[in-house]
């Protein structure tokens, strides 16, 4: 699933170098975290949050597929 969300991010971004994606285990469910440059931080969250949104309908199915359960967090670059 972290290969999913990377995949996706690097095909919207202009920067694909920066994209990180951590992935963590928080109980019986998969958290991954998407952080890409600050000035592709809009391409990634979209209009109204639509693309993030997307990202995570995408990420919830690809999870469901496999019987888990996952969530995505976009964070600000450091």
């Amino acid at each position: 699933m972290k290969d999913l969300v990377e995949y996706i991010a690097c095909s919207l971004v202009e920067n694909p170098k920066q994209v990180r994606v951590n992935q963590e285990r928080v109980g019986g469910r998969i958290q991954i975290s998407l952080q890409v440059a600050r000035d592709d931080m809009g391409r990634i969250i979209g209009k109204s949050g639509r693309v993030a949104n997307a990202m995570r309908v995408l990420l919830r199915v690809a999870a469901a597929r496999e019987n888990k359960q996952a969530s995505l967090d976009v964070i600000e670059p450091r």
